[in-house]
């Protein structure tokens, strides 16, 4: 939902309101290629993100998954192909694109889908994506991108991944993984998310050369010290990553 959330008053929403430390937009990554960079998913915030980066369009998204969190900027983005007379790049898989037409029907008008069950070569980087378990709420995908030797996976929104689903995230430079809470005390066929302690046994097995947490909610307080790895930190808005050895 975002940080603030407008109906809370906790100390987390109450900071983010005023220094803003804690003000988190849903999430989303910004590949910067130079004219191939490309989004990884598009969620409501798109253009207040967007205005903060002094971006005013990017015509390639990958998508992954077709819940609104993640694909609630498409219509302004798709505006914003039509205004400017450039047919937007959409990649997902097929069963996704699927969903986002069923959602968005309309946007074929002004943007063309690619499926990249198989694999994708966008702005020098190979993308691979495979299915993960996203607990209550189904299923979401998540991509490992490598290129000149550096190897990265995003995998914003899954839960207890088995070990044939860990495979592709061995061998990392950066992992992206999404954890809501820091500890999730809710029943476990309520959630759909890693929390901070259970990111960190994973971390333990996959053993990456460095991890950012992202997709926090207002459970997580960036005021706060976890006492985290040397390797592991948590995202801030606008906060960037070199993409290289």
């Amino acid at each position: 939902m975002g940080v603030p959330r407008v109906y809370c008053e906790c100390a987390v929403c109450e900071e983010a309101r005023t220094t803003g430390v804690n003000r988190r937009y849903r999430s989303s990554v910004m590949v910067d290629v130079g004219d191939e960079s490309f989004l990884i998913d598009c969620g409501p915030d798109w253009r207040v993100q967007m205005e903060q980066r002094k971006l005013r369009f990017v015509r390639h998204i990958v998508v992954t998954h077709a819940h609104f969190d993640h694909i609630g900027g498409l219509p302004e983005w798709a505006d914003a192909c039509r205004w400017l007379e450039c047919r937007g790049q959409l990649y997902a898989p097929r069963e996704v694109i699927g969903l986002i037409l069923r959602q968005y029907p309309w946007l074929g008008g002004h943007v063309d889908f690619h499926e990249i069950d198989e694999g994708i070569l966008l702005g020098g980087w190979s993308i691979q994506g495979w299915k993960v378990f996203h607990g209550k709420n189904g299923y979401s995908y998540a991509y490992r991108m490598e290129k000149a030797g550096y190897a990265w996976v995003y995998c914003s929104d899954a839960i207890a991944l088995p070990p044939e689903d860990q495979i592709l995230m061995h061998g990392l430079d950066l992992l992206v993984l999404g954890t809501s809470f820091y500890k999730e005390e809710a029943p476990f066929f309520t959630r759909s998310v890693y929390d901070i302690t259970e990111a960190l046994e994973l971390l333990s097995v996959l053993k990456p050369r460095q991890a950012v947490f992202t997709h926090m909610s207002h459970d997580i307080d960036l005021g706060r010290d976890y006492k985290l790895p040397d390797q592991v930190t948590l995202a801030q808005t606008e906060m960037a990553v070199l993409l290289e050895k």
